[in-house]
């Protein structure tokens, strides 16, 4: 049985022991997604999170299934108040912080992930090349119902764009081209590892 993503090719593939490695890619998924969201790098406009880099790469490496899975378990914990999110704070947590202005970019992470698993096991998680467009239109994905959340929540006549868009697309570029470097040389790793 071929692997059809990067997680399938690593490990088990059958049994109680595939079973037990998805529960663990599960848990490790989560935090590093509760970590990711709460490293900045200093950048201009604003500081850079890497919550999506892992939402990219744990879309793309775990498949629709495995990815959405993840995604949910780190929703539901961040729903049930613990602080897993970038900009959660003491006063702000679960499912307050939730419906606020991050609310349609969270939506936007299960269908970025369901995206970017299918088109990884077609294959578009070998070539930089294809894994790069994909990332891009998982981007976008990401920003469309984050844009359309924030529009309803704070009126359309306010600076949306501005607020939600234009001052994470140069962090967002280089998030992508860092994904997009980074999954096909694991690729290579894992078949290089084989033969």
């Amino acid at each position: 049985m071929s692997a059809n993503v990067l997680v399938e090719a690593i490990g088990p593939r059958e049994g109680t022991a595939l079973r037990l490695k998805q529960v663990a890619l599960v848990a490790l998924g989560i935090l590093a997604l509760a970590i990711a969201a709460k490293i900045k790098v200093p950048m201009w406009p604003v500081p850079i999170t890497m919550g999506t880099f892992a939402v990219l790469t744990i879309g793309t490496a775990y498949g629709a299934r495995l990815g959405l899975i993840t995604m949910v378990g780190y929703l539901l914990i961040g729903a049930l108040g613990f602080d897993v999110f970038a900009g959660s704070s003491a006063e702000k947590f679960g499912l307050t912080y939730m419906m606020g202005g991050t609310g349609g970019y969270l939506v936007g992470y299960l269908l970025a992930t369901i995206l970017l698993g299918a088109l990884a096991a077609r294959g578009w998680d070998r070539s930089v090349g294809k894994l790069a467009l994909a990332l891009f239109l998982a981007n976008v994905v990401i920003y469309v119902p984050g844009l359309l959340w924030l529009g309803q929540l704070y009126g359309w006549d306010k600076p949306i764009l501005e607020w939600g868009l234009t001052p994470f697309l140069i962090g967002d570029a280089i998030k992508l081209a860092m994904a997009a470097l980074l999954v096909p040389a694991l690729w290579k790793l894992v078949g290089s590892a084989r033969t």
